[in-house]
């Protein structure tokens, strides 16, 4: 059955938007391993409102809003990245935090998390100006990590020769561009979605 993992070439770039709206495609069960910042919604209630879809709990969750290393310090705890194993539930779509070189703990960062589980990963990349540097350099990490790459999924204004680049020079395939929408609620997410990521996208 189907499983992936969303992560990022950034913060805040949409990816708990797009991880929404395809656990909502695939009818998923969402699973956001290390939150950091629990003030406001979280990620994980995000993707709840917006997919309607059973959401797993975290196997941490950290008040401070950084990275999950240092949320973790001041707190006293220390992440184990070892145990982090997969949950069973499938299909299942999974959201890191930020992107692939955030560190879990001083010897651990999520990509070493990625390349031990060998699901296949979506980046979510930004169609803002760095985006091409930002994206070849995620790409070239998951390649030297040999974590299965499975696209690209491009966020924000329609940028096509951006788009074309990364594909072309990564070697990877385009997924779809999710625009920025003005508003968003499950149905005009999904309508979105439908509409920019053929259904065999993701099979």
């Amino acid at each position: 059955m189907t499983a992936f993992v969303v992560t990022g070439t950034d913060t805040g770039i949409g990816k708990t938007v797009f991880a929404a709206a395809l656990t909502a495609r695939l009818q998923a069960s969402y699973w956001k391993p290390v939150q950091s910042g629990l003030e406001g919604e979280t990620d994980s209630e995000t993707v709840a409102r917006l997919s309607g879809c059973p959401v797993l709990p975290e196997a941490w969750r950290l008040a401070l809003p950084a990275s999950p290393h240092l949320s973790a310090a001041a707190e006293g705890v220390t992440i184990d990245e070892a145990a982090l194993t997969l949950p069973p539930a499938r299909p299942l779509v999974i959201e890191g935090a930020g992107g692939l070189m955030v560190p879990l703990n001083d010897r651990a960062s999520f990509l070493d998390v990625f390349a031990r589980w060998q699901l296949p990963v979506i980046l979510c990349a930004r169609t803002a100006l760095g985006t091409i540097n930002h994206s070849l350099l995620s790409i070239a990490a998951l390649r030297a990590a040999g974590v299965p790459l499975h696209g690209v999924a491009f966020i924000g204004p329609e940028a096509p020769a951006v788009e074309s680049t990364i594909c072309r020079m990564g070697e990877t395939r385009r997924l779809g561009r999710l625009p920025l929408l003005q508003k968003l609620a499950p149905g005009s997410l999904r309508t979105a979605f439908d509409a920019c990521f053929p259904l065999d996208r993701f099979s």
